[in-house]
């Protein structure tokens, strides 16, 4: 197998510059770090990340953990994360945490204290003090996504503010019968999520002066969840609301399924809007509030690898959310 050393004799290089060329550490000239590139293909060389690990310190690889990976939000997320880390050449290794206490206690005592990851990356999940202490006690970068975490970056929307975006929009388009069927609130996860949006939505009714109304319906966060309880909720014409804002655009989906279902037209008898631009909304003319969890997910590893760069001091950024609006709203009927 070819070395370090033959790689340095066809680009004629030092060692060391093709040491630093290949492993990015240092400066190469564009031209240098080419000629040295090409030559290690060339011989099929490929760097050692163990031996590189031992000059540098660093493993190249960034700890991520993560509560779910087949939900739409964390999957988005995490492919964000994928892509970006490839791009700045470094490796994922993938936590799925529990909720079981002493699971979660050895992924942060026993994995990411072994020097296995120089930074980690939490998605959902909102760390103990004492989980971010031990980090920072090790200099390895955090930064969350989904919410605020004292000590520590993080980027998020204001899930309170999406709300509020959603419900100004069918509120300014004339209806005043408007119920939010969101996440159940007895099974929130950490950032309470579900909570903000409800909250959000119930200051805008209040705004509005319409907030004396049943206006709540959980539901899980998902196609079916929603479509059960639109079922449920739009079957009897009289306490049926014009406009449906969902806490997310599954069970955005699964109402206008239901809606479809039981003959009521969307958006000529009920307005429907629902919160992140899924993949499936623009199928389904879905009026949203967009985020993008793929440049969360990208914007996260810019601060974790900048600070393994250069340490600055933790800040809470806002990711943008924007209305878009397609068919499924309209004023109510006359």
């Amino acid at each position: 197998m070819s070395g370090i050393d033959e790689v340095a004799r066809r680009a004629g290089v030092s060692k060391s510059t093709a040491s630093r060329a290949l492993s990015g550490r240092g400066y190469v000239s564009d031209a240098t770090r080419l000629r040295v590139e090409g030559a290690a293909a060339e011989m099929g060389y490929v760097v050692s990340t163990n031996a590189a690990s031992l000059v540098t310190g660093q493993t190249r690889n960034v700890g991520v953990v993560i509560p779910f990976i087949n939900r739409w939000f964390f999957a988005e997320v995490l492919e964000g994360i994928e892509s970006a880390l490839i791009a700045a050449g470094y490796d994922l290794t993938l936590y799925r945490l529990s909720p079981h206490a002493d699971l979660r206690r050895k992924v942060f005592d026993y994995f990411l204290v072994r020097k296995r990851v120089d930074a980690v990356i939490a998605v959902g999940i909102a760390l103990t003090p004492s989980e971010v202490d031990l980090l920072h006690s090790l200099k390895k970068p955090i930064v969350g996504i989904g919410g605020d975490v004292e000590g520590m970056s993080t980027i998020s929307i204001d899930d309170g503010r999406a709300a509020r975006m959603a419900t100004e929009h069918v509120i300014g388009l004339g209806h005043t019968r408007v119920m939010h069927f969101g996440g159940e609130q007895e099974e929130q996860l950490d950032f309470r999520v579900p909570d903000s949006r409800l909250t959000g939505f119930r200051d805008c009714l209040q705004a509005a002066g319409i907030a004396d109304q049943d206006d709540f319906r959980g539901t899980p966060f998902s196609i079916p969840g929603g479509f059960a309880t639109a079922m449920a909720v739009l079957a009897d014409p009289r306490t049926r609301p014009t406009a449906v804002v969902a806490g997310c655009d599954e069970i955005a989906i699964g109402v206008i399924l239901a809606a479809r279902q039981l003959g009521i037209p969307v958006p000529a008898q009920l307005s429907v809007v629902g919160i992140d631009d899924h993949e499936l909304a623009e199928l389904f003319g879905l009026t949203t509030v967009r985020q993008e969890p793929g440049k969360q997910g990208a914007a996260a590893v810019a601060t974790v690898l900048a600070e393994l760069a250069e340490p600055a001091p933790s800040e809470a950024v806002r990711a943008p959310v924007s209305l878009v609006v397609r068919s499924s709203t309209t004023a109510p009927a006359a």
